[in-house]
């Protein structure tokens, strides 16, 4: 996520400048050939071209408002995550309380609340290193997206799983949890196991534990509300048109714009290449905003920064734990908050 006032100008360009090599190619090359060698039959009637071009302007703010609903409902599915987190941290804290048939000690209250919590830390390591799993779909090996990447850091790229979590698991629950395939269902599985042992032992009543049991339920909602997005893309068929329609349009632009600006007096032909590099950059900037939206986890810099707002929780239910040693929280890079 850029958490700064705006993109410049000059990130723009840079980051879109590849295509704007290939425009450039495209006006210089008709216009060059219809003014040294007299290839007036290159020019093409404007009507078309403004069709298509009406057609493109359609598909593709149809797309960047899709892509913008996934973004923001992945938003929105993390925000819940926030809350539902603190939720469990408050109540893992204040639900598990003495048994008068089998007493324990406070120090063994708090080591039971401390296991729930870092346990549910894991989760939430292990959701975010799913999340941030490449898909063939996703955009990250684009050149230019690799380029940016260079200016900020993924935490889930420069560390394994396995680490992150052996800061929270034991080391029995760490090697059954990293056998498994998908980690953060089954770190979950191990809760309810939990709260099942706590219910039998009577350090956890029957309603309590049902109460516990219903955030473990809304977890695994959030979760699965992150795979839906993860692992459904944006449909191949209207991705697909809306960059056949683009291409199709930025590749026929110059040759519409030739007969225009020819008839304003020699030479002015020439006019075509700047104008076919802004007004094609313009639409083809906005199929590559659209792009790199679509995939809210894929690891770019427009992505919900899960990793920042895990870290905001895990401070959060420290603290409630009455910690000292708090982690850091999460800072941008370069405008770039992952």
């Amino acid at each position: 996520m850029h958490s700064g006032k705006q993109y410049s100008l000059k990130e723009f360009i840079i980051w879109t400048r590849r295509d704007i090599y290939w425009i450039f190619l495209l006006a210089a090359i008709p216009t060059a050939l219809f003014d040294f060698f007299g290839f007036k039959w290159l020019a093409i009637p404007w009507v078309p071209i403004a069709m298509i071009g009406t057609a493109a302007a359609f598909i593709v703010g149809f797309r960047n408002t899709q892509t913008y609903n996934r973004l923001w409902e992945a938003r929105q599915i993390y925000g819940s995550i926030v809350n539902t987190s603190r939720t469990w941290g408050i109540m893992a804290k204040d639900f598990i309380t003495n048994s008068p048939a089998l007493p324990a000690t406070e120090e063994e209250l708090h080591s039971i609340r401390k296991t729930l919590i870092y346990r549910h830390i894991a989760w939430l390591t292990a959701l975010r290193f799913q999340l941030r799993e490449k898909r063939a779909w996703e955009n990250m090996d684009k050149p230019s997206n690799k380029e940016y990447q260079q200016l900020y850091k993924v935490l889930e790229y420069e560390t394994t799983l396995e680490a992150e979590l052996q800061k929270y698991l034991s080391q029995e629950e760490l090697n059954y949890i990293v056998s498994k395939k998908n980690r953060a269902t089954q770190i979950i599985t191990l809760q309810s196991k939990h709260l099942t042992e706590l219910t039998e032992k009577g350090l956890l009543s029957e309603f309590k534990h049902v109460a516990l049991e219903d955030r473990l339920k809304d977890l695994f909602d959030h979760q699965g509300r992150c795979e839906r997005i993860k692992n459904f893309p944006y449909p191949r068929q209207f991705a697909s048109i809306n960059m056949f329609f683009i291409r199709l349009f930025v590749i026929m632009l110059p040759f519409g714009l030739i007969n225009e600006f020819a008839k304003l007096g020699e030479h002015c032909v020439w006019f075509t290449v700047p104008f076919s590099v802004i007004v094609g950059w313009v639409f083809n900037s906005m199929e590559r905003v659209g792009e790199s939206t679509e995939n809210p986890f894929e690891g770019s810099a427009n992505d919900v920064p899960i990793t920042a707002m895990s870290r905001t929780i895990e401070i959060d239910l420290k603290d409630m734990l009455d910690e000292t040693d708090l982690p850091p929280a999460i800072t941008p890079i370069n405008n770039i908050l992952m």
